[in-house]
């Protein structure tokens, strides 16, 4: 049909407009307007073309393994800043707080996987039974071996009848949630470093997990979070105590599995800079066996961007950084905004942030991209979820 356009011949518009139907999933008056609007542009082929140049190049790239960048106009960039997906995903976490009459309740939010924090809480009384272990890193590596699967399901089942909420993504921004209702867990079976003594319902904390955001989504997934939440006409701010971002990061000093604490977010490419009181230190990582540093960390823009020119200005100029990340700039964007203009969350809301290496890019060549940390990524991993909790059941 694309062809037979180039080449000027008549081709039936109904037709085409049924197979566009079906390949961009648009009702069939969806596809009319817009093929009317690119029609009307003498600047930009027609919805056909557009659409068969779309799937051609993909394919070519997944077949051919073409690298493309891709750029995004001011227009489309103003477009995607209206957050449709977030918004819909945000929303869908306050309706479940509300409606299970804990929204109220201090809450704590963490950026991070969702198995670390699930097995803190639940592993040990899931599976006493069934596995001997001497503490919880041996715990988690057994976990993270392929061949747990089996135990891995037997904890999240058992998470599910005791207190955990799981809210598959709907919205499209494919970042799954937990919600951990701290008052229905069995504190005599948490490891040693959890024990916490509440009495009162009220003040146990309620513990949100949000995987893991990268770039701009990082943004606005939390900036759409600590919105406040509209019920009928009336606007309800969320009770969050503190806000945990846990990441991977490519690290300037040390080795992989070691531990960077940020003290500031520097986003490159821009004047942008992020300075925060860090609610984690090194010293709260003493004698923990991995290397610590503790400095700025550059938000980058993307992986290709990090040749050692770059990387080495950044750790030896008065930058001194210590790693490199991808979320952490848009996190922070998104929470200053909120406590400090907005006024939607408390000003004084509790930050830790803390990141394991995934490499050294100066030493290796390897860059944010690369594969899983596999069992070195485990210590550094509960490392930093134990201390993100304790500061969340204080």
């Amino acid at each position: 049909m694309v062809n037979n356009i180039k080449e000027g011949k008549e081709i039936n518009i109904d037709i085409g407009f049924t197979y566009l139907n079906a390949i961009l999933g648009r009702t069939f008056d969806e596809i009319n307007i817009a093929y009317k609007r690119f029609d009307s542009s003498a600047e930009v082929n027609n919805l056909f073309e557009i659409t068969y140049w779309l799937g051609k190049l993909s394919m070519d790239e997944f077949l051919l393994q073409i690298d493309r960048e891709i750029t995004f106009s001011p227009a489309l960039r103003e477009n995607l800043g209206h957050h449709i997906y977030g918004e819909q995903w945000a929303n869908y976490i306050k309706k479940t707080l509300f409606d299970n009459k804990i929204f109220d309740r201090p809450l704590h939010i963490i950026s991070a996987n969702l198995h670390s924090v699930m097995n803190c809480f639940y592993a040990k009384s899931a599976l006493a039974k069934k596995v001997k272990y001497e503490n919880l890193e041996q715990f988690a590596e057994i976990l993270s071996k392929d061949s747990s699967v089996e135990l891995r399901q037997i904890v999240l089942k058992y998470a599910l009848q005791n207190g955990m909420i799981q809210l598959s993504d709907t919205s499209g921004t494919n970042i799954g949630v937990q919600i951990f209702d701290t008052s229905k867990l069995d504190i005599k079976n948490l490891p040693s470093e959890l024990k916490f003594d509440k009495k009162n319902p009220e003040d146990f904390p309620i513990i949100i997990v949000m995987d893991y955001a990268f770039g701009e989504q990082a943004y606005e997934t939390m900036d759409e979070l600590l919105k406040p939440y509209i019920v009928d006409t009336n606007r309800l701010n969320m009770n969050i105590s503190s806000i945990n971002i846990m990441g991977k990061a490519g690290i300037l000093e040390g080795g992989k599995g070691d531990i960077m604490i940020p003290t500031a977010h520097v986003f490159e490419g821009s004047a942008d800079n992020y300075p925060f009181k860090n609610d984690l230190s090194s010293a709260d990582f003493h004698d923990c066996g991995l290397g610590v540093y503790e400095g700025t960390m550059i938000t980058v823009l993307g992986t290709s961007l990090q040749n050692k020119d770059i990387l080495n200005y950044f750790i030896k100029s008065s930058w001194k950084a210590v790693g490199l990340e991808m979320e952490g700039a848009h996190y922070q964007k998104a929470i200053q905004a909120a406590s400090k203009i907005r006024k939607s969350i408390s000003k004084n809301v509790k930050l830790r942030y803390a990141y394991y290496a995934s490499d050294n890019p100066l030493e290796s060549g390897s860059t944010l991209a690369s594969g899983s940390l596999g069992l070195d990524g485990v210590k550094p991993t509960y490392l930093i979820t134990l201390k993100m909790l304790i500061g969340c059941l204080k």
